[in-house]
């Protein structure tokens, strides 16, 4: 079976697609991730707005390393030794695997499992605003 490319990044509800990512979809995880995260829902971030547009595209995360290095300039990055001849590259990934190796349906127990421990969070942190409110 061939996976379709352009179904990277798509946004799913309950396994129902809902189509392009809106500035107000960014808005709703940014005060989500706040909740989530101990703070005011009414005051997001911008490292709120950040992760909540990552994880609305489908990027990953990028740890430090990644960053600085993704940030040097490309004429600083590579001056390979002149003359050298180079090697074999790695053999390339199957088309279902990712990045890490893991097969297609890895990546869907892997996104079942995020949107699991996801809406568990969402609802720790609703039941925490309601004892909150209950209590004068």
């Amino acid at each position: 079976m061939r996976k379709n490319p352009l179904n990277k990044g798509i946004i799913m509800e309950n396994a129902a697609g809902i189509g392009t990512m809106t500035s107000e979809m960014v808005e709703a995880r940014a005060r989500e991730l706040a909740a989530i995260n101990g703070r005011p829902s009414s005051e997001p971030s911008e490292t709120d707005y950040q992760q909540a547009k990552r994880e609305l595209t489908g990027e990953t995360e990028m740890d430090p390393q990644e960053e600085s290095s993704a940030s040097v300039p490309d004429s600083d990055g590579w001056n390979p030794v002149p003359g050298s001849t180079g090697r074999q590259a790695a053999d390339s990934l199957g088309e279902d695997e990712d990045a890490e190796g893991r097969s297609e349906s890895a990546q869907m127990f892997e996104e079942g499992v995020s949107e699991a421990e996801h809406d568990q969070m969402r609802q720790a942190s609703r039941a925490d605003e309601k004892s909150d409110e209950a209590e004068p």
